[in-house]
């Protein structure tokens, strides 16, 4: 298994102290979190976008571009770019400069977005999503793809003999689907082709194998060889103690006041915006976060491996609160612990390269 390290740049106060760093403190530690992750042999990390709520992501393609000057090896991925809202012309350029900025270690994971708003922030009808979602990634993929390019579509105005500059580094880059509650999202990927990349952070386990299957279906049915449907999955947070008693005893203060903290009552019942493991032990016991001691870690990805047969885990380590030298020392033991173990027993060939 290969893993990679998420970012959604976060920049609530601290649920028990209330303390909020500047976002220029912010940013350096999300930098510093993309050299350490390399350091340790993480194959890939990703930025979040979000335009709403209490996050510092609304420009994923500047700090990206950081990375790429601060890194030499590990990938850089999106999650996600919320295409949804965006010209894809302005992603085909954004994304392409990254990928030669990066020589090619540029991945996108595309979604329409987790946070209420940001449709109305750019002035587009939360109805039409997943068809805004869907014409503008097949445009998006033809920009990478053809040269003068004619095209007509319902969401923005026509192209005509366009050849968008920048070309991408190597060809298309790889672009996962992210998925969470809804199978438009699991069938757009199975349609083109592409990888699907589920969301594993807040339902049970149950709901995510529900579209993972789904996925591996309509690739099948879409005329795909089925052994080219790779799989990624998150996690929802990453805490890692000696012992379940240990963890319980170090974060379930913490745990519970940022669950109180990012509770959405008027999104109650929708399911994707509010975990239902309001309990630290709960999260242990059924929720898809990573939380005990490593060996408990090491179980739930492969217990996770068995239903979904990822190639990829996401770890995520700035959502619970933690200081930055706590969350670097939890990649740390990650790293030791848990990666090599997870490695060995679930191997994957997703980036290898050829003939190995």
């Amino acid at each position: 298994m290969k893993f990679s390290v998420l970012s959604l740049i976060g920049h609530a106060p601290h649920p028990l102290t209330g303390e909020l760093p500047s976002p220029a403190d912010r940013f350096d530690e999300v930098l510093a979190t993309g050299e350490a992750a390399e350091r340790l042999g993480f194959d890939a990390y990703a930025i979040g976008e979000r335009h709403a709520g209490p996050f510092l992501s609304s420009s994923p393609t500047v700090v990206l571009g950081a990375l790429a000057a601060r890194t030499s090896r590990i990938r850089l991925m999106t999650g996600v770019t919320v295409v949804a809202v965006l010209d894809p012309v302005r992603v085909a350029e954004d994304y392409a400069t990254l990928t030669q900025l990066a020589r090619g270690r540029i991945e996108l994971v595309i979604g329409k977005g987790a946070e209420a708003g940001h449709f109305g922030l750019f002035g587009l009808d939360e109805a039409r999503q997943w068809d805004l979602q869907a014409e503008k990634y097949a445009l998006l993929r033809r920009l990478w793809s053809e040269e003068h390019l004619d095209w007509e579509g319902e969401f923005r105005p026509p192209l005509k003999d366009v050849t968008t500059v920048p070309r991408p580094y190597d060809g298309l880059p790889r672009i996962w689907h992210g998925s969470a509650t809804s199978r438009h999202s699991p069938e757009l990927a199975a349609r083109h082709g592409d990888p699907l990349f589920t969301a594993n952070a807040i339902q049970p386990r149950a709901a995510y194998a529900e579209l993972v299957a789904y996925y591996r279906e309509r690739y099948a049915a879409h005329g795909h060889d089925p052994s080219g449907a790779r799989v990624a999955a998150g996690s929802g947070g990453l805490l890692i103690a000696d012992s379940e008693r240990q963890a319980v005893a170090r974060y379930k203060h913490l745990y519970e006041a940022r669950v109180a903290q990012t509770f959405k009552p008027h999104l109650a019942g929708r399911a994707g915006y509010n975990t239902p493991f309001r309990t630290l032990e709960d999260a242990i016991a059924h929720g898809p976060q990573l939380i005990g001691s490593p060996q408990q870690i090491i179980d739930k990805i492969l217990g996770f491996h068995e239903v979904y047969r990822h190639d990829l885990q996401s770890v995520s380590v700035d959502g619970f609160g933690l200081g930055h030298a706590e969350q670097l020392e939890t990649l740390q033991r990650f790293a030791e612990e848990i990666a090599p173990v997870v490695r060995r027993e679930a191997p994957s060939t997703l980036w290898d390269p050829p003939g190995t």
